[in-house]
């Protein structure tokens, strides 16, 4: 099992979910720690020169797991559900540049927050967590475009379920997954599941459970602990997620997506250390 650690720019904003602020002090602390590589936060495909991202990763010996879009929707207001057509073309002009930049890294690309948000006035589909309506439609058409752009670049697109606190799109594993299937459905394919433990706990009746059921779409993991701080500093219960984690063999990236509390090196710190005992190096 692989081990990456959020990282964005030095200007990312409050509303931006990482660990770290500012790339080089990033990838120095995680190679330091003793993680096996980065996830990169961005706002946009030309947040970032490529070069200067592979020449500090190569500088520390360390890789880079994806790249993370949450700051699309909540700094560049761009989202790939938009009702409005400038909106929703913006976004998927940023996820083409993003998609490049990752496939020239060689890592894939997460798709959270930036799926957007069922807007006021949308229909809903007939059935509760039925993957219909008008703001699924859009985003189908969105990730038409998308998705054979980023598989012919060789790039897997992960789709998060993120809470009810934070969307009203697609909160709970199992909804992640029904609406990958009505992407199938429509001839829409390279995308897999990326669950988070941190909205698991709020959204999942089981977190072991919906693990078990969606096997065979997990592309990518989330971990934080349920108050979002390190692992082992909240309430979860980590051996029991491991142990299903392996018993469905899952053996790609875990990242850490935590709250840099008391302060970044602490918390970064704790996760590796913490999570180490169930998957050591």
């Amino acid at each position: 099992m692989k081990i990456a650690v959020v990282v964005a720019s030095e200007s990312a904003k409050p509303s931006a979910f990482t660990v770290f602020r500012g790339v080089e002090r990033g990838v120095r602390t995680a190679a330091a720690l003793g993680y096996d590589g980065i996830e990169l936060a961005v706002r946009g495909g030309s947040e970032f020169e490529y070069e200067y991202i592979d020449r500090t990763l190569r500088r520390h010996d360390i890789g880079i797991s994806a790249i993370s879009t949450g700051q699309v929707f909540a700094d560049s207001k761009l989202w790939l559900s938009a009702r409005d057509d400038a909106i929703r073309k913006a976004a998927v002009s940023e996820f083409v540049g993003i998609i490049d930049m990752a496939s020239s890294l060689g890592c894939i690309v997460n798709i959270g927050r930036a799926r957007g948000f069922v807007e006021e006035g949308d229909a809903a589909g007939e059935t509760e967590g039925d993957a219909a309506g008008e703001t699924v439609k859009r985003f189908c058409e969105s990730m038409g475009a998308i998705a054979p752009y980023a598989e012919a670049k060789g790039v897997t697109l992960v789709l998060e379920p993120v809470n009810r606190y934070e969307t009203n799109f697609i909160n709970s594993v199992s909804e992640g997954a029904a609406l990958i299937e009505t992407l199938r459905a429509a001839g829409i394919g390279n995308l897999k599941l990326m669950p988070d433990f941190f909205h698991m706990n709020i959204e999942d009746a089981s977190m072991e459970e919906s693990l078990r059921s969606h096997k065979d779409l997990i592309g990518y993991i989330h971990a934080a602990d349920s108050n979002r701080r390190a692992p082992g500093w909240g309430h979860l219960d980590f051996s029991s997620l491991a142990g299903v984690i392996n018993e469905i063999g899952y053996d790609k990236w875990i990242s850490l997506e935590i709250l840099p509390l008391p302060d970044p090196e602490s918390a970064a710190k704790q996760a590796i250390t913490y999570l180490r005992c169930f998957y050591p190096s």
